[in-house]
């Protein structure tokens, strides 16, 4: 690994005019203190705003920031992963750009990249303003995540991260659509480390992930790096014909005997009814879900397209 680096910092934008002349001073601040050139990465994702007028601005202003803007909306992992396609750095960090993974913790995500990892992700260890309800589901997806996949995926953690030259080269080499950033820096290997860190309150602006989009996140994460889910349908099929073996024989077992229950009738043919429903609609979901995958991964089309790209004048990129 060479020390003499430069350093890429990948920030995907979408409607963040209040915090980008904000951000931009704090990443300035820590640049003045790093040990080698830096150049910004801003993605922006199809904004409605003036964030791209802004990161005009800031590119005219200093030539350390460069932008991409793709040509609509096509989410916030695409935009990591066009901002990742344009790096150039030996070491590439990822953060969001509404401050609420703070800027002046760059400088310690390199200190571990020297020491010789690969991957240095930020572990958050509290929430500033998030409600309980915001909290709790974080907590049980990363437990319920690393239930379900094949890799060992650091609880807590979410994009803000530094990944080394070898490792952002394997990632973009990855042909896959639906991609989950967190999930493939993890499957890659590499020596991986953490740095603690309280996690800030939005600087100013509206949260963009909302529950929907975490939730199709999440779902995410689990199909594309595991295959538990189909296994859990099979299994949920067995446990509902054992059920229904027991329940024959115990409908038998009143007929013949003339017990009364009052499970027989139809109560009990409108809750079997029911529940095999419910058992084939889940399992059909899991099913349709990677089908789903799978018809996105054969069209083969470009994950995203770029309307405008201004400071790559000596590179020479194109839409993957």
């Amino acid at each position: 690994m060479t020390f003499n680096a430069t350093y890429s910092v990948v920030i995907p934008v979408f409607n963040e005019e209040e915090n980008l002349h904000e951000l931009y001073k704090r990443l300035a601040q820590v640049f003045e203190q790093l040990d080698s050139k830096a150049e910004v990465i801003f993605v922006d994702d199809g904004s409605k705003d003036s964030s791209l007028k802004i990161l005009d601005e800031l590119n005219q202003k200093d030539p350390r920031i460069h932008y991409v803007s793709l040509a609509r909306n096509f989410g916030h992992q695409i935009a990591v992963t066009a901002g990742l396609n344009y790096a150039q750095g030996d070491a590439v960090i990822i953060m969001d750009s509404d401050l609420q993974d703070p800027p002046e913790l760059i400088s310690e995500l390199i200190g571990q990249w020297r020491q010789g990892y690969h991957v240095v992700y930020a572990q958050r260890i509290s929430r500033s303003q998030e409600n309980w309800f915001k909290k709790l589901m974080a907590f049980g997806f990363y437990r319920i995540l690393n239930r379900f996949t094949d890799v060992a995926i650091p609880t807590d953690t979410g994009d803000f991260c530094l990944m080394s030259r070898e490792v952002v080269n394997i990632i973009n080499s990855m042909p896959e659509r639906n991609r989950y950033i967190r999930g493939l820096r993890a499957w890659v290997g590499f020596p991986q480390t953490s740095v603690k860190f309280h996690r800030d309150p939005r600087f100013a602006g509206e949260v963009k992930y909302t529950f929907r989009k975490s939730l199709s996140l999440a779902i995410d994460g689990i199909i594309s790096l595991s295959r538990k889910p189909l296994k859990m349908a099979t299994y949920l099929g067995l446990t509902t014909a054992v059920i229904a073996m027991i329940m024959m024989v115990l409908v038998l077992f009143w007929r013949l005997t003339d017990a009364p229950n009052q499970l027989i009738g139809y109560t009990m043919i409108t809750i079997a009814i029911f529940f095999l429903g419910a058992v084939q609609l889940i399992c059909l979901g899991i099913l349709g879900e990677y089908v789903g995958r799978i018809y996105d991964e054969v069209k083969q089309r470009p994950i995203y397209t770029v309307k405008k790209q201004v400071g790559f004048q000596k590179m020479e990129r194109q839409s993957k």
